[in-house]
This record gives structure tokens, sequence and C-alpha cells, in this order.
């Protein structure tokens, strides 16, 4: 990761003439590169570079038992790691705080906007799949939500769903298979607030010294799920701008997605 040292006057100075360290608009994302299909034995996977932070997302599917009260339902299980590697702010062990609530958040959009059909999941009365959504940190340079979202939402949408063959009870994974029955397709805009500026897409230093942060999920037609995070606050006028802001980003990040699958 390339180190830089700004002070929070800096930071500020420059947000009051409407200006950004990288140059960018108040609203606008760093540049964005998505790959998928980049780790081979996944069913599905995708590595997201915003600016300097690098996040990979990879899916995996196995059989399991249903949930007592969700017979006939498979199971999502969502998990996100912030490895030292990334930076000198995460320390290796139980997951942290941090890593448990970007999991979450990154999860509860998935969900929401049920871009993974449960029900669909099914195999018989006893046996269900569960699709096991990994996301790694591989470089931190801000706004972890959206480029983990974007990771995860690309790797389910290029995933391939394998088969169960219930005479072997086994699961094929080669073959002609085809891809997991998909709802809406979820991204998230995180906007953050410094000295009363709202911001787009923060990086790790204009993250350091945010007032307020909200992370806005949704899919091609509803608001699916927000998180808000810091001490400060958004006034209502504010939050419905931003929820506007995050349908039109929306479009270009599924645009995004779309075009490196189809």
């Amino acid at each position: 990761m390339k180190i830089r040292t700004v002070t929070e006057d800096f930071i500020k100075d420059l947000l009051m003439k409407g200006q950004r360290e990288d140059g960018r608009q108040p609203m606008s994302y760093r540049n964005i590169e998505l790959k998928t299909g980049v780790i081979p034995n996944a069913e599905g996977s995708a590595q997201v570079i915003m600016g300097n932070t690098k996040m990979l997302a990879g899916v995996k599917v196995g059989v399991g038992e249903p949930m007592p009260d969700k017979p006939g339902e498979g199971n999502l299980i969502t998990s996100a790691e912030l490895h030292p590697m990334a930076s000198d702010q995460f320390e290796s062990g139980p997951p942290s705080p941090e890593a448990i609530e970007l999991g979450r958040v990154i999860d509860r959009g998935i969900r929401a906007a049920d871009m993974i059909n449960s029900k669909s999941l099914g195999i018989d009365e006893e046996k269900v799949w569960e699709v096991f959504i990994d996301i790694y940190t591989l470089n931190y340079d801000g706004n972890l939500f959206d480029a983990g979202t974007l990771a995860a939402a690309a790797a389910l949408y290029s995933a391939r769903m394998p088969k169960y063959d219930a005479e072997n009870e086994e699961v094929i994974r080669e073959g002609n298979l085809g891809r997991f029955k998909i709802g809406g397709m979820v991204t998230s805009s995180t906007f953050g607030k410094i000295a009363g500026k709202v911001i787009l897409d923060p990086d790790g230093n204009e993250e350091a010294f945010m007032d307020a942060r909200i992370t806005i999920a949704n899919d091609e037609n509803y608001l699916r799920a927000m998180q808000k995070g810091l001490g400060g606050s958004f006034s209502q006028k504010e939050l419905e701008t931003l929820i506007d802001a995050s349908f039109q980003k929306s479009k270009d990040l599924r645009k995004l997605i779309i075009s490196k699958v189809e």
C-alpha cells in the first residue's frame, strides 16, 4: 500500500473548496477495475480494485441441512476478512468488529435484494445447497463496503451452480453447469461527511477524518438496506439526495458487472 501522510486541515480545506486530494468531484468514484473468474476452484469469484483498495470474493457451494424453520430452503453464509497484509490497522486473530460489520453489511444487501433465491437451493427434504461467500481485503485504502459488495455481487452473478448426484451422494462441479437463479443485483454506495461536506467513496485518508458514514444498498428497483456509521448525522434532505445518488451510481456498477460476465 502506498503510504501518504496528510493532515485533517488539509483534507477539510480541500473539501471547503469543492476539491479532493485525488482530484475527484465530491460525488465521484475512484477508478474501478473488475475481473471475474480469478479463483479457478471456486464456483464464482471476482476481484475489485477501487483506487488503491483491492478486494477479492469467492463463492463456494456445498451440501448441508436446511434450517429447522426453513425446510427446503438453502443457506447463505457471508464472511469478510481484514488481513494484516492489507493494512497495519488490521490484526491477525479472531474477526474484529470491523470485519464482522463488513460481512454483515454486504450480507444484508444480498439477502434483502434476494440476489440468491434460497428456495431454489433445495435438493430434497434433508439436503440443501449452502452458498459460502468469502470476502478478503487485499489492500486497504478506504471504502471496503462498496468494493466488497461489488466483488461479492460479481462473484455470485458469474458463479456456476454444481449438480448433486443423489445416487452416489456426490457433488458434480464439472460439465455443463448453469448459473444461480439471480434475483435483484445489489450494489452499494458509501458516503462520508467531513466538516459538513458529503462525499462518495471516501479513500483511506478521508475515512480517517469522517464525522459520519452511511452505506446505501439497492438493486434495479428498490432501496434494500442502509448502514449508518460513526457519531455524526445526515439531515433528511441530505439522506434523500444520497438515496437518489445511490440509484444512479448503482446503474453504472451493475453495467460493469454485466459487461464482465456476459
